[in-house]
């Protein structure tokens, strides 16, 4: 069972919060050293014996040159691009991380344990993945234990969560008006307006191939063996979850989901992993949209869970998938031939519970904006209906063909292209959606900026010369 995982930015090194200064506070004229001053005739430490060292002062905190490094490695490893010269952005993007978490302390604007938890192991889950699901090389490649790992991070992804709070406090109430929208565009040349891509409205009838009973008994089967394996010590869960479960984004871990809530699981599955008090014990059979589960317990904390599970999925015979797919030609017959529409076919034969309820109309949820809308990009589509509707023309019905489904299912479906509006120039009157959405985020993106070099004014900071001729993206760090 695949769990949808945030984006994740880089880790960046813990430093405990203080007090920012302001810029009237009075502060001696040169970094912070971590190396008490040598006295008159000393010779001076060579640069290359030098452990670590302050190359940034913030208000009353130091950014050091380990927590660049270390922010550089993180996005090495997770093959982060930065803009411009890293040696210069990675700092800034640290003194600005400080800046929001001082003013959301201020604001005192929280987060929960819970939601910190979450995200910490949704990185611990991402960083498995890259090393193949092996949590010894993992701990080898960090030097350190998952449990360690958990307790560095916490502090971090706590301030990074405050720091996201305090962004979208400085753009709540921002908007844009028709009037606005114009008036951004109309003072752009034509080919300055942003190029939408052909989008489509797509209806789906689905129907789901019938699973042969000793289909389902074979699957039960397997999963009673193997729990068997565990109970008589001749394996582990993690070893068969690694050779036989059938969820790509647990097997390789072992089978570890990382701690999650209710929330995120699949009721009938949460329901059993959330009764789960043994570690030692292994559950019984589980069947949920994904297929077959057994579950075991690795810890709980507060409403969260963390469990190990083996995915078997049955398989359908070619038998029942021509079955399903003649099935969908003689309704997509009837359909043509005017004895009902399309919609009511939806509404009354789909097996697809997430477009019956609305005629057969897939949706689109786009978080980056926070809504949900009917149209699709090519490539936001699922591939098998992308190459269907690709060539049909609107109100055409196609042939039935078999999809794999967001559950990891083999389904059959017909689709009608409900609509299209190929690529061209954004305009007002067809796109003013997409073009509201654009000086909203300039809007957004300028308030934040403005907020940062504001901020910038009042507070104390003192650079390392060697970043004084950097090319920061704000102003106002050297004073």
């Amino acid at each position: 069972m695949k769990l949808t995982r945030k984006f994740i930015l880089p880790i960046l090194v813990s430093i405990p919060v203080m007090g920012i200064a302001t810029a009237s506070n009075n502060y001696p004229s040169t970094p912070i050293a971590l190396s008490a001053p040598t006295s008159e005739g000393d010779t001076a430490v060579p640069s290359h014996s030098v452990i670590d060292e302050v190359i940034w002062v913030v208000g009353d905190e130091a950014i050091l040159k380990s927590d660049v490094e270390n922010m550089r490695m993180q996005a090495a490893m997770e093959g982060v691009k930065w803009s411009g010269d890293p040696d210069c952005s990675i700092p800034e993007q640290i003194a600005v991380q400080k800046l929001f978490v001082h003013q959301a302390d201020i604001d005192s604007i929280e987060v929960t344990d819970a939601d910190v938890a979450q995200d910490v192991e949704q990185q611990i889950n991402y960083w498995l993945e890259m090393v193949d699901g092996s949590r010894e090389r993992l701990e080898e490649y960090k030097h350190q234990t998952i449990t360690q790992m958990r307790n560095e991070m916490r502090d971090e992804f706590k301030n990074r969560q405050k720091v996201q709070k305090m962004k979208q406090k400085l753009i709540e109430g921002i908007t844009v008006t028709p009037a606005d929208v114009r008036r951004h565009f109309s003072a752009l040349p034509p080919d300055s307006l942003p190029f939408v891509p052909t989008e489509v409205e797509v209806q789906i009838i689905c129907q789901t191939p019938r699973i042969e009973a000793e289909e389902i008994n074979r699957v039960k089967d397997e999963l009673r063996e193997y729990t068997d394996r565990i109970n008589k010590g001749e394996s582990t869960f993690q070893t068969l979850a690694r050779l036989y479960s059938e969820d790509p984004g647990t097997a390789r871990r072992g089978g570890e989901l990382g701690l999650t809530g209710r929330g995120n699981l699949d009721p009938a599955f949460a329901t059993v992993a959330f009764n789960l008090t043994d570690p030692k014990k292994i559950s019984k059979i589980v069947e949920s949209e994904f297929g077959f589960h057994i579950i075991q317990l690795v810890e709980k904390r507060g409403d969260r869970v963390n469990v190990r599970h083996i995915l078997k999925k049955p398989v359908v015979s070619e038998e029942s998938i021509e079955k399903a797919l003649a099935r969908l030609d003689s309704i997509g017959s009837d359909i043509r031939a005017g004895k009902f529409s399309f919609e009511d076919g939806a509404s009354l034969l789909s097996d697809d519970k997430d477009t019956r309820s609305n005629k057969g109309l897939m949706s689109n949820s786009q978080m980056q904006f926070g809504r949900i809308t009917s149209r699709f990009q090519m490539q936001d589509l699922p591939p098998e209906v992308a190459k269907v509707v690709d060539t049909m023309k609107v109100g055409q019905i196609s042939k039935s063909f078999q999809m794999i489904n967001q559950k990891g299912k083999t389904v059959c479906v017909i689709a009608k292209l409900k609509n299209r509006v190929e690529g061209h120039r954004a305009n007002i009157s067809e796109d003013f959606q997409t073009l509201k959405d654009v000086v909203l985020n300039k809007r957004r993106e300028d308030r934040i900026h403005q907020w940062v070099v504001d901020k910038i004014k009042g507070v104390y900071t003192r650079l390392n010369d060697n970043y004084k001729d950097c090319k920061f993206e704000y102003e106002g760090w050297v004073k």
